[in-house]
Formats: structure tokens, sequence, C-alpha cells
């Protein structure tokens, strides 16, 4: 399998923060490179990204029309992963509140594993760094009920950090994956744990954005409470 990693970032408005995490991506290993999903940026984060990418090969750039959600994003990035020579392929979000040096982490855990995700409340422990206590809560209880749900034996199934290995997304139907926003991530990983995947949770340390704004709304929240039960029947009748 190719040691080549790709490093999706799905965009909206991310102007301020794109070419210093790509910079801040790039150097933390010669076998990374990006793939930056924008949305139509009404900011010109695809024009910059584009520059970007005109002079650096391992800069790629995916441009679409309108702002679709970060589930079909990642679903984009992830079919133009496997139509390359990718062994590994990353998720991760564009505000910095996923931090680029928890990269090597990754690709260490990875060698023994088939999903890493970045968790947050590993043990119970929380590691987030400047949230409201509101959004705190909401996020840890959200957990909670996905694991009582689900049954999936995460701490953070919500959480956007990733490493998959090309087989996993190989394995998945990606166009019966139904989830667009932070049901996303639920639902790839409650995917892959069907399939007996090997998951590995590795501690992050999350910090809330400093530039741009939060893309957090009403219905994603609402989408991500009924996903669980859907996830449940469908795995109860074997549609998973």
């Amino acid at each position: 399998m190719s040691e080549r990693a790709l490093v999706i970032v799905p965009t909206y408005n991310e102007r301020e923060n794109i070419d210093r995490l790509i910079d801040r991506v790039l150097v933390q290993d010669a076998r990374l490179e990006m793939l930056i999903v924008d949305d139509g940026s009404p900011d010109g984060t695809g024009e910059v990204v584009a520059a970007i990418a005109a002079q650096n090969t391992r800069v790629h750039l995916l441009s679409r029309e309108k702002k679709m959600g970060l589930g079909t994003a990642y679903i984009a990035g992830f079919r133009w992963a496997l139509e390359r020579d990718y062994g590994y392929v990353f998720e991760m979000d564009a505000d910095f509140s996923h931090d680029p040096i928890h990269l090597a982490q990754f690709l260490a855990a990875v060698e023994n594993a088939d999903l890493v995700l970045g968790s947050r409340y590993q043990q119970g422990r929380v590691t987030v760094v400047n949230w409201p206590i509101g959004r705190l809560i909401l996020s840890y209880c959200a957990n909670i009920y996905a694991r009582l749900v689900t049954g999936l034996p995460l701490w953070d199934a919500t959480g956007g950090f990733k490493c998959f290995r090309r087989a996993v997304l190989e394995s998945i139907d990606l166009s019966h994956v139904r989830s667009n926003g932070y049901a996303f991530q639920i639902e790839m990983s409650f995917r892959a744990w069907k399939k007996q995947f090997r998951i590995v949770e590795i501690p992050i340390v999350f910090v809330d954005r400093s530039e741009g704004t939060s893309k957090m709304s009403q219905s994603i929240v609402r989408e991500a409470v009924w996903m669980v039960w859907r996830l449940r029947w469908w795995a109860l009748i074997g549609a998973v």
C-alpha cells in the first residue's frame, strides 16, 4: 500500500486560516498532501488555494459551486482520494481546532489500526479549550447518547479529526451514507465498526476557532439526534 496520505479539508469562508493551515500541515510529514474541498466560498478561499496549488504539487483543490454540507464534501474528497494512490485519508477542520501537530500521532497509530480518531473525551477526560460550557456539555452528552443508542464503543464519536486506511473507505458504499452534518462522523465510524475494522482513539487537544464563524446549527443537531436511531435500525436489518 502506498505511504502517501491525503488530508481532506472542507472549506466555506476560511480565507483567514487556509494558507497558514496548509503550511502547518505539510511541514509535519513528507508523505502528507492536502485536498481542499471548497464550496464556492464568497470570501475567495478557493482562489487562495488555487494560487497555492499552482506552486505546490502537494496541494489540490476540489471546487464546488455552492455550500452543500460537510458530509457531501468529505464524500467527494473520499472519492477523489480513492481514484488516486493514497494509502491513508484524513479528515480535518480548517479552523485550527484540529492542531496539525497531532498528525504525526495519527500516522504512528494507524500502523496498528484501520481507523484512528482524535478524541476530546477519551476515558472521560475532557481536552477542549475555549468552548462555552453549554456547547461542551451538549457535545459530551451527545457522545454518551450516541454510545447508548448505537453501541458504538467510542468516547468521541462526533469528532472530525480522523485517519482512515484506504481499505476502510473502499469497503463502505459511499452512495449509501446519508448524514451530512456532524452525524456524518458517527455514521462513518459506525459503518467501519460494523465491518469489524480496528478503531483506535488517540487523545488530542481541541481548541475553539479563533478566526471565522462556527458552522453549527439547530438542523445539524436534529439530524444527529435522529440519525443514531436510523443507524441502530439499519444494523438490525443488515443494511449497514
